[in-house]
């Protein structure tokens, strides 16, 4: 209708990609302790107001939605049991530790990644550095067990990775965030997730999204309030004592010419076949109409 939008739509979080190939899995990675990392990403957005959430429902609705196929869950939450796998698929991945204890321990094992990580300033001897390291561990191994496994990428139902990082946050807990041990860290997190990120990709032929949500640490999550019917009247826009509207948007006069001048269309409209319809003759009509006329026409 020849009304332009003033600002630009364009998002930095947002990509164009083909409709018709949807991602196959969906890896959400939580860094907890730290407001950003040095990774070469598609796309980045800034989160604010960060709270803790969980991905229990998507799990859930994905095991209905795929009942006879063999979706991949993993989640790694910070607690004692922090590997949880549900489904089918996960039958692979029954080597993996699940409790704090056997992460550490695998730590000892053939394939640890102590052999190949420049551990510098850490120490495989301190809780914190060995909370980090065994995290640093999962990861490697469920990107080993999925390049062993391969066929599970090409099945129909999509996959889902939740893993939720909390040795960086215990470090700079215990170091601080100035100290060698959270910069030694920060640099050996960065470049794991990087070959984790490309690991999945080039595991799923690039039909993946891995997503890395870093947060210095969680807001305190959003209770919901009552209000009595006893209360005083909330004044509608704080920052005026007269209880004034809010300013109307700039697109306010792009939708109502809209739906003022589709109104306007629409009841002419109506108006005009009504007219015709009530002064229609019947003559110019079908033989039905035709027969309601004093002399009856034979055709």
């Amino acid at each position: 209708m020849g009304f332009s939008v003033r600002d630009e739509l364009g998002w930095p979080a947002m990509q164009m990609t083909s409709v018709f190939q949807r991602p196959q899995a969906s890896v959400m990675l939580v860094v907890r302790g730290v407001d950003s990392l040095d990774l070469q990403s598609v796309a980045s957005y800034p989160l604010e107001n960060p709270v803790p959430f969980t991905l229990d429902s998507v799990a859930n609705t994905m095991h209905m939605l795929f009942p006879d196929d063999t979706p991949v869950v993993l989640q790694l939450a910070p607690s004692e049991e922090r590997l949880y796998m549900v489904g089918k698929a996960n039958t692979v991945f029954e080597d993996l530790p699940v409790t704090l204890q056997q992460i550490r321990g695998r730590l000892s094992q053939d394939g640890s990644v102590l052999n190949s990580l420049p551990l510098s300033s850490l120490s495989r001897n301190n809780e914190a550095d060995l909370l980090f390291l065994s995290e640093v561990q999962v990861l490697h191994d469920i990107a080993a067990l999925l390049l062993r496994h391969k066929h599970l990428a090409k099945d129909h139902s999509p996959d889902l990775f939740s893993l939720e990082l909390a040795g960086l946050e215990e470090i700079s807990l215990r170091y601080g965030t100035d100290s060698p041990q959270f910069t030694d860290a920060t640099k050996i997190l960065a470049s794991v997730l990087q070959k984790f990120a490309e690991d999945v990709s080039g595991i799923y032929s690039g039909n993946a999204v891995v997503e890395v949500v870093t947060v210095k640490s969680f807001e305190a999550p959003v209770t919901r309030r009552s209000r009595s019917i006893l209360e005083s009247k909330q004044i509608s826009n704080p920052s005026s004592q007269f209880n004034l509207a809010y300013k109307y948007n700039f697109e306010y006069a792009v939708i109502f010419n809209i739906v003022l001048w589709l109104m306007i269309a629409l009841a002419l409209a109506v108006i005009a076949i009504a007219y015709n319809l009530w002064n229609m003759d019947p003559g110019y009509d079908s033989i039905i109409y035709r027969m309601t006329n004093q002399k009856i026409r034979l055709d």
